[in-house]
Protein backbone atom coordinates (compact mmCIF):
# COMPACT_ATOMS: atom_id res chain seq x y z
CA UNK A 1 0.00 0.00 0.00
CA UNK A 2 1.39 3.37 -0.93
CA UNK A 3 1.78 5.73 2.00
CA UNK A 4 0.03 9.08 1.61
CA UNK A 5 2.63 11.65 0.66
CA UNK A 6 2.27 15.35 0.04
CA UNK A 7 2.66 17.54 -3.01
CA UNK A 8 4.92 20.59 -3.06
CA UNK A 9 3.28 23.51 -4.89
CA UNK A 10 5.66 26.25 -6.06
CA UNK A 11 4.05 29.54 -7.08
CA UNK A 12 6.92 31.99 -6.52
CA UNK A 13 7.98 33.55 -9.84
CA UNK A 14 11.74 33.39 -10.34
CA UNK A 15 12.11 30.39 -8.04
CA UNK A 16 14.86 27.87 -8.78
CA UNK A 17 14.56 24.30 -7.55
CA UNK A 18 17.70 22.28 -6.95
CA UNK A 19 18.77 19.02 -5.36
CA UNK A 20 20.39 19.47 -1.96
CA UNK A 21 21.52 16.09 -0.70
CA UNK A 22 18.37 13.99 -0.37
CA UNK A 23 16.12 17.05 -0.43
CA UNK A 24 14.71 19.61 -2.83
CA UNK A 25 15.65 23.20 -2.10
CA UNK A 26 13.67 26.19 -3.38
CA UNK A 27 15.85 29.26 -3.91
CA UNK A 28 14.86 32.78 -4.90
CA UNK A 29 17.20 35.67 -5.63
CA UNK A 30 20.10 33.76 -4.11
CA UNK A 31 18.30 32.91 -0.85
CA UNK A 32 17.02 29.54 0.33
CA UNK A 33 13.27 29.74 0.86
CA UNK A 34 12.38 26.11 1.58
CA UNK A 35 13.97 22.70 1.89
CA UNK A 36 11.92 19.49 1.83
CA UNK A 37 13.19 15.86 1.87
CA UNK A 38 12.28 14.12 -1.37
CA UNK A 39 11.03 11.05 0.50
CA UNK A 40 8.32 13.27 2.03
CA UNK A 41 6.97 14.16 -1.41
CA UNK A 42 4.80 12.44 -3.96
CA UNK A 43 4.80 15.30 -6.45
CA UNK A 44 6.11 18.78 -7.23
CA UNK A 45 3.81 21.12 -9.16
CA UNK A 46 5.17 24.46 -10.38
CA UNK A 47 2.77 27.29 -11.27
CA UNK A 48 4.47 30.21 -13.01
CA UNK A 49 6.23 31.46 -16.13
CA UNK A 50 9.69 31.77 -14.59
CA UNK A 51 10.21 28.72 -12.38
CA UNK A 52 13.09 26.41 -13.23
CA UNK A 53 14.92 23.46 -11.77
CA UNK A 54 18.27 21.71 -12.05
CA UNK A 55 18.94 18.59 -14.10
CA UNK A 56 20.15 16.82 -10.96
CA UNK A 57 16.77 17.46 -9.27
CA UNK A 58 14.90 16.16 -12.31
CA UNK A 59 17.00 13.00 -12.18
CA UNK A 60 16.46 12.60 -8.44
CA UNK A 61 12.69 13.05 -8.84
CA UNK A 62 12.56 10.42 -11.57
CA UNK A 63 14.54 7.98 -9.44
CA UNK A 64 12.39 8.63 -6.36
CA UNK A 65 9.17 8.44 -8.45
CA UNK A 66 8.26 12.03 -7.52
CA UNK A 67 6.19 13.61 -10.31
CA UNK A 68 7.47 17.00 -11.47
CA UNK A 69 5.07 19.13 -13.53
CA UNK A 70 4.96 22.69 -14.83
CA UNK A 71 1.84 24.84 -15.26
CA UNK A 72 0.95 28.40 -16.17
CA UNK A 73 0.21 30.70 -13.20
CA UNK A 74 -3.49 29.95 -13.71
CA UNK A 75 -3.18 26.17 -13.77
CA UNK A 76 -2.91 25.18 -17.45
CA UNK A 77 -0.65 22.15 -17.78
CA UNK A 78 2.53 22.84 -19.77
CA UNK A 79 4.92 19.91 -19.33
CA UNK A 80 6.18 17.25 -16.95
CA UNK A 81 9.56 15.71 -16.33
CA UNK A 82 9.77 11.92 -16.30
CA UNK A 83 12.52 9.35 -16.23
CA UNK A 84 12.50 5.95 -17.90
CA UNK A 85 9.03 4.41 -18.00
CA UNK A 86 8.71 2.00 -15.12
CA UNK A 87 6.14 -0.61 -14.29
CA UNK A 88 5.26 -4.06 -15.48
CA UNK A 89 5.27 -4.20 -19.29
CA UNK A 90 2.70 -6.99 -19.11
CA UNK A 91 0.36 -4.68 -17.22
CA UNK A 92 0.68 -1.97 -19.85
CA UNK A 93 0.23 -4.41 -22.71
CA UNK A 94 -3.03 -5.56 -21.10
CA UNK A 95 -4.06 -1.91 -20.65
CA UNK A 96 -3.51 -1.26 -24.36
CA UNK A 97 -5.42 -4.40 -25.34
CA UNK A 98 -8.43 -3.41 -23.23
CA UNK A 99 -8.34 0.15 -24.57
CA UNK A 100 -8.38 -1.13 -28.16
CA UNK A 101 -11.26 -3.55 -27.49
CA UNK A 102 -14.45 -1.48 -27.09
CA UNK A 103 -16.46 -3.94 -24.96
CA UNK A 104 -13.58 -4.24 -22.50
CA UNK A 105 -12.98 -0.48 -22.44
CA UNK A 106 -16.72 0.13 -22.04
CA UNK A 107 -16.91 -2.15 -18.98
CA UNK A 108 -14.26 -0.10 -17.16
CA UNK A 109 -15.46 3.30 -18.38
CA UNK A 110 -19.09 2.54 -17.45
CA UNK A 111 -18.10 1.81 -13.85
CA UNK A 112 -16.17 5.10 -13.71
CA UNK A 113 -19.09 7.13 -15.10
CA UNK A 114 -21.67 5.39 -12.92
CA UNK A 115 -19.53 6.28 -9.91
CA UNK A 116 -19.14 9.86 -11.14
CA UNK A 117 -22.91 10.30 -11.45
CA UNK A 118 -23.52 8.66 -8.07
CA UNK A 119 -20.95 10.91 -6.40
CA UNK A 120 -22.45 13.94 -8.12
CA UNK A 121 -25.90 12.96 -6.83
CA UNK A 122 -24.37 12.63 -3.37
CA UNK A 123 -23.27 16.29 -3.53
CA UNK A 124 -26.69 17.42 -4.78
CA UNK A 125 -28.67 15.43 -2.22
CA UNK A 126 -26.44 16.53 0.63
CA UNK A 127 -26.97 20.19 -0.31
CA UNK A 128 -30.72 19.66 -0.67
CA UNK A 129 -30.80 18.13 2.80
CA UNK A 130 -28.59 20.78 4.43
CA UNK A 131 -30.11 23.87 2.81
CA UNK A 132 -33.52 22.77 1.59
CA UNK A 133 -35.31 23.75 4.77
CA UNK A 134 -34.23 27.35 4.28
CA UNK A 135 -35.28 27.54 0.64
CA UNK A 136 -37.88 25.27 -0.93
CA UNK A 137 -37.02 26.41 -4.48
CA UNK A 138 -33.38 25.49 -3.95
CA UNK A 139 -34.30 22.05 -2.59
CA UNK A 140 -36.65 21.41 -5.51
CA UNK A 141 -34.04 22.30 -8.14
CA UNK A 142 -31.38 20.14 -6.48
CA UNK A 143 -33.76 17.21 -6.06
CA UNK A 144 -34.87 17.49 -9.67
CA UNK A 145 -31.26 17.38 -10.89
CA UNK A 146 -30.56 14.45 -8.57
CA UNK A 147 -33.52 12.52 -9.99
CA UNK A 148 -32.31 13.24 -13.53
CA UNK A 149 -28.90 11.76 -12.66
CA UNK A 150 -30.54 8.70 -11.08
CA UNK A 151 -32.19 7.90 -14.41
CA UNK A 152 -28.89 8.43 -16.23
CA UNK A 153 -27.14 5.97 -13.89
CA UNK A 154 -29.61 3.34 -15.05
CA UNK A 155 -28.85 4.21 -18.67
CA UNK A 156 -25.11 3.77 -18.06
CA UNK A 157 -25.66 0.10 -17.23
CA UNK A 158 -27.43 -0.37 -20.59
CA UNK A 159 -24.93 1.55 -22.75
CA UNK A 160 -23.57 -0.63 -25.56
CA UNK A 161 -20.99 1.77 -27.04
CA UNK A 162 -18.50 4.30 -25.72
CA UNK A 163 -20.17 7.05 -27.76
CA UNK A 164 -23.47 6.31 -26.03
CA UNK A 165 -21.71 6.46 -22.66
CA UNK A 166 -20.10 9.78 -23.56
CA UNK A 167 -23.52 11.14 -24.50
CA UNK A 168 -24.99 10.09 -21.15
CA UNK A 169 -22.09 11.71 -19.31
CA UNK A 170 -22.44 14.91 -21.33
CA UNK A 171 -26.19 15.22 -20.65
CA UNK A 172 -25.60 14.56 -16.96
CA UNK A 173 -22.86 17.18 -16.72
CA UNK A 174 -25.10 19.77 -18.37
CA UNK A 175 -27.92 19.06 -15.88
CA UNK A 176 -25.52 19.18 -12.94
CA UNK A 177 -23.99 22.53 -13.89
CA UNK A 178 -27.45 23.96 -14.57
CA UNK A 179 -28.24 23.19 -10.92
CA UNK A 180 -24.80 24.28 -9.65
CA UNK A 181 -25.92 27.83 -8.67
CA UNK A 182 -28.32 26.24 -6.18
CA UNK A 183 -25.35 24.66 -4.40
CA UNK A 184 -24.00 28.11 -3.57
CA UNK A 185 -25.30 29.83 -0.45
CA UNK A 186 -23.14 32.91 -0.98
CA UNK A 187 -25.54 35.31 -2.67
CA UNK A 188 -22.89 37.68 -4.06
CA UNK A 189 -24.18 38.35 -7.60
CA UNK A 190 -20.62 38.65 -8.89
CA UNK A 191 -19.75 35.10 -7.77
CA UNK A 192 -21.79 33.30 -10.37
CA UNK A 193 -21.81 30.47 -12.89
CA UNK A 194 -23.91 30.04 -16.02
CA UNK A 195 -22.98 26.55 -17.14
CA UNK A 196 -19.51 25.10 -17.54
CA UNK A 197 -17.03 27.23 -19.49
CA UNK A 198 -13.31 26.63 -19.95
CA UNK A 199 -10.38 27.64 -22.14
CA UNK A 200 -10.90 30.28 -20.88
CA UNK A 201 -13.28 30.23 -17.89
CA UNK A 202 -15.73 33.12 -18.19
CA UNK A 203 -16.81 33.58 -14.58
CA UNK A 204 -15.24 33.27 -11.10
CA UNK A 205 -16.77 29.89 -10.28
CA UNK A 206 -15.53 28.31 -13.50
CA UNK A 207 -12.09 29.80 -12.90
CA UNK A 208 -11.97 28.19 -9.46
CA UNK A 209 -13.26 24.84 -10.73
CA UNK A 210 -10.76 24.78 -13.60
CA UNK A 211 -7.89 25.37 -11.19
CA UNK A 212 -9.04 22.54 -8.92
CA UNK A 213 -9.44 20.20 -11.91
CA UNK A 214 -5.81 20.84 -12.89
CA UNK A 215 -4.71 19.91 -9.36
CA UNK A 216 -6.87 16.79 -9.42
CA UNK A 217 -5.53 15.75 -12.83
CA UNK A 218 -1.97 16.12 -11.52
CA UNK A 219 -2.75 13.81 -8.59
CA UNK A 220 -4.47 11.21 -10.79
CA UNK A 221 -1.66 11.20 -13.34
CA UNK A 222 0.92 10.76 -10.60
CA UNK A 223 -1.10 7.91 -9.06
CA UNK A 224 -1.41 6.02 -12.36
CA UNK A 225 2.24 6.38 -13.28
CA UNK A 226 3.33 5.30 -9.80
CA UNK A 227 1.72 1.88 -10.21
CA UNK A 228 2.96 1.23 -13.74
CA UNK A 229 -0.04 2.31 -15.84
CA UNK A 230 0.19 4.56 -18.91
CA UNK A 231 -1.66 7.76 -17.99
CA UNK A 232 -2.11 8.68 -21.67
CA UNK A 233 -4.01 5.53 -22.68
CA UNK A 234 -7.60 5.89 -21.49
CA UNK A 235 -10.79 3.91 -21.80
CA UNK A 236 -13.37 6.73 -22.00
CA UNK A 237 -11.42 9.76 -23.23
CA UNK A 238 -10.10 9.40 -26.75
CA UNK A 239 -6.38 9.28 -27.41
CA UNK A 240 -4.86 12.64 -28.26
CA UNK A 241 -1.14 13.53 -28.33
CA UNK A 242 -0.13 15.08 -25.03
CA UNK A 243 -3.44 14.36 -23.28
CA UNK A 244 -3.36 12.12 -20.17
CA UNK A 245 -6.58 10.34 -21.14
CA UNK A 246 -6.50 7.72 -18.37
CA UNK A 247 -5.88 10.44 -15.76
CA UNK A 248 -8.95 12.25 -17.12
CA UNK A 249 -10.90 8.97 -16.88
CA UNK A 250 -9.88 8.41 -13.27
CA UNK A 251 -10.55 11.95 -12.11
CA UNK A 252 -14.20 11.68 -13.21
CA UNK A 253 -14.84 9.74 -10.00
CA UNK A 254 -13.51 12.62 -7.88
CA UNK A 255 -14.62 15.81 -9.66
CA UNK A 256 -17.76 16.45 -7.60
CA UNK A 257 -16.65 14.73 -4.40
CA UNK A 258 -13.23 16.36 -4.08
CA UNK A 259 -12.83 19.34 -6.42
CA UNK A 260 -16.38 20.74 -6.54
CA UNK A 261 -17.03 20.32 -2.82
CA UNK A 262 -13.77 22.10 -1.96
CA UNK A 263 -14.64 24.94 -4.33
CA UNK A 264 -18.14 25.25 -2.87
CA UNK A 265 -16.77 25.31 0.64
CA UNK A 266 -14.49 28.25 -0.21
CA UNK A 267 -17.34 30.12 -1.91
CA UNK A 268 -20.04 29.47 0.67
CA UNK A 269 -17.77 30.39 3.58
CA UNK A 270 -16.77 33.54 1.69
CA UNK A 271 -13.12 32.55 1.89
CA UNK A 272 -13.03 33.32 -1.83
CA UNK A 273 -14.63 36.57 -3.02
CA UNK A 274 -14.76 38.55 -6.24
CA UNK A 275 -11.59 40.33 -5.13
CA UNK A 276 -9.66 37.08 -5.61
CA UNK A 277 -10.16 37.18 -9.39
CA UNK A 278 -8.94 39.30 -12.26
CA UNK A 279 -10.90 39.98 -15.43
CA UNK A 280 -9.12 39.97 -18.80
CA UNK A 281 -10.05 41.98 -21.88
CA UNK A 282 -11.04 38.82 -23.76
CA UNK A 283 -13.60 37.96 -21.05
CA UNK A 284 -11.45 35.37 -19.27
CA UNK A 285 -11.65 35.28 -15.47
CA UNK A 286 -8.55 34.07 -13.61
CA UNK A 287 -7.44 33.62 -10.03
CA UNK A 288 -4.99 36.20 -8.73
CA UNK A 289 -1.52 35.08 -7.63
CA UNK A 290 -2.13 35.46 -3.89
CA UNK A 291 -5.51 33.80 -4.17
CA UNK A 292 -3.99 30.69 -5.76
CA UNK A 293 -1.96 30.16 -2.60
CA UNK A 294 -5.15 30.30 -0.53
CA UNK A 295 -6.79 27.76 -2.83
CA UNK A 296 -3.77 25.44 -2.68
CA UNK A 297 -3.88 25.51 1.12
CA UNK A 298 -7.57 24.54 1.11
CA UNK A 299 -6.83 21.73 -1.35
CA UNK A 300 -4.11 20.28 0.85
CA UNK A 301 -6.28 20.51 3.95
CA UNK A 302 -9.16 18.73 2.20
CA UNK A 303 -6.83 15.92 1.15
CA UNK A 304 -5.91 15.29 4.79
CA UNK A 305 -9.51 14.47 5.77
CA UNK A 306 -10.06 10.80 6.59
CA UNK A 307 -12.79 8.50 5.30
CA UNK A 308 -13.47 4.78 5.22
CA UNK A 309 -12.79 3.40 1.75
CA UNK A 310 -16.07 1.78 0.60
CA UNK A 311 -14.46 -1.17 -1.21
CA UNK A 312 -11.36 -1.84 0.90
CA UNK A 313 -13.18 -1.07 4.17
CA UNK A 314 -10.06 0.66 5.47
CA UNK A 315 -9.57 4.16 6.84
CA UNK A 316 -7.60 6.42 4.50
CA UNK A 317 -7.02 10.06 3.70
CA UNK A 318 -8.93 11.58 0.81
CA UNK A 319 -5.64 12.53 -0.85
CA UNK A 320 -4.72 8.87 -1.13
CA UNK A 321 -7.92 7.91 -3.00
CA UNK A 322 -6.48 8.35 -6.53
CA UNK A 323 -3.55 6.09 -5.58
CA UNK A 324 -5.86 3.43 -4.16
CA UNK A 325 -8.13 3.53 -7.20
CA UNK A 326 -5.15 3.34 -9.57
CA UNK A 327 -3.99 0.21 -7.80
CA UNK A 328 -7.45 -1.31 -7.91
CA UNK A 329 -7.53 -0.64 -11.65
CA UNK A 330 -4.13 -2.31 -12.04
CA UNK A 331 -5.36 -5.32 -10.06
CA UNK A 332 -8.38 -5.60 -12.35
CA UNK A 333 -6.20 -5.45 -15.46
CA UNK A 334 -3.96 -8.18 -14.04
CA UNK A 335 -7.02 -10.38 -13.50
CA UNK A 336 -7.06 -10.21 -9.69
CA UNK A 337 -10.49 -8.50 -9.69
CA UNK A 338 -13.41 -9.44 -11.94
CA UNK A 339 -14.41 -5.78 -12.39
CA UNK A 340 -12.98 -2.37 -11.61
CA UNK A 341 -14.52 -1.13 -8.32
CA UNK A 342 -14.86 2.62 -8.92
CA UNK A 343 -14.95 4.96 -5.92
CA UNK A 344 -18.41 5.60 -4.47
CA UNK A 345 -18.78 8.26 -1.80
CA UNK A 346 -20.89 7.55 1.25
Amino acid sequence: MKRHLNTLFVTLEGAYLRKDGAAVEVRHEGESKLRVPLHNLDGIACFGWDISCSASLMSACAEAKVSLSFHTPHGKFLASSNGFTSGNILLRREQYRRADHEPAALAIAANMIAAKLANTRHVLMRAARDHGGKCADRAFALTQASDFLAVRIGLVARATTLDTLRGIEGDSAAAYFAAFPHLMTNHDPEICIAGRTRRPPLDPVNALLSFFYVLLMHDCRSALESCGLDAQCGFLHRDRPGRPSLALDLMEEFRAYLADRTALSLINRQQITIGDFEMKENGAVLLKDESRKKVLTAWQERKQDEINHPFLDEKTTIGLLPHLQARLLARHLRGDLDAYPAFLAK
